[in-house]
């Protein structure tokens, strides 16, 4: 009994060391599990180890949804398909294939408000995390400012590389504001780092030929268009709002 006491204080200790939570909390059920089972050793070590690996897994993905920063946890399964608008609902299906981040793609997503740009985007970035890729969500406006701080304290280059580094950021709420020059060519060059190489998520209220309205810039404007738009998927997602329609079918009750 003693013998084993030691032994059982001896794993507790280096699980702790070695970071093994599963090992630590689960050795013994599995060990009696193949006991009854009359499982091989390296049948309870694999057992074991495969635990440990489906733990941290899971957890690696909780840890990229919660640093992704999302809003709200908006999933795909969420959505009334049926209500979206045509282009988003035959296009939907390949997008949530997830092949535009292996291939670096970008989406906009553009449409009057209430139809569902926002919870396709944060959707396909939740099932992008449950995946394991790195993905950022942001506004345009939370973006300009911390690129503006990043200006102003001289660390723009490493927020450059940190932006660089994302699998997918989605870009939220583009054309509520506008920007002047330093603003525009700030946004310009850090949204231009990332083309051909990494997938970007725009959802935006305006049609491409309005966003010189908040560029100010038309030559900056077509440039960052021809970039956001090569080889990108395109969805127009222009239709009834959501929130118009659900506020009528409260009142219609």
């Amino acid at each position: 009994m003693k013998i084993q006491n030691e032994l059982k204080d001896q794993i507790i200790h280096y699980s702790k060391e070695l970071r093994l939570p599963v090992f630590r909390n689960e050795y013994e059920d599995i060990a009696q599990e193949s006991a009854k089972e009359h499982a091989q050793y390296e049948e309870f070590l694999l057992k074991l180890m495969e635990r440990e690996y489906e733990e941290r897994l899971e957890n690696r993905k909780k840890e990229l949804i919660r640093q992704a920063g999302f809003p709200s946890r908006m999933h795909l399964h969420d959505l009334k398909r049926d209500l979206l608008p045509p282009d988003a609902a035959s296009k939907l299906p390949v997008l949530e294939r997830l092949d535009f981040i292996k291939s670096g793609q970008n989406i906009v997503l553009a449409g009057n408000p209430g139809t569902g740009k926002t919870h396709i985007a944060v959707g396909l970035g939740l099932k992008a995390c449950l995946q394991g890729y790195k993905v950022l969500f942001t506004t345009v406006h939370r973006l300009l400012t911390q690129l503006r701080e990043s200006h102003s304290s001289r660390t723009l280059r490493q927020s450059e590389l940190r932006f660089e580094k994302y699998d997918l950021v989605i870009c939220d709420e583009f054309g509520y504001i506008s920007f002047d020059k330093e603003g525009s060519e700030l946004l310009f060059n850090h949204l231009s780092l990332r083309t051909g190489n990494k997938s970007t998520i725009i959802t935006t209220n305006l049609n491409f030929d309005r966003w010189s309205e908040i560029f100010g810039d038309p030559v900056l404007t077509a440039a960052l268009v021809d970039r956001m738009t090569h080889k990108a998927y395109l969805v127009n997602m222009n239709g009834d709002s959501y929130r118009v329609r659900e506020t009528k079918e409260i009142n219609q009750k």
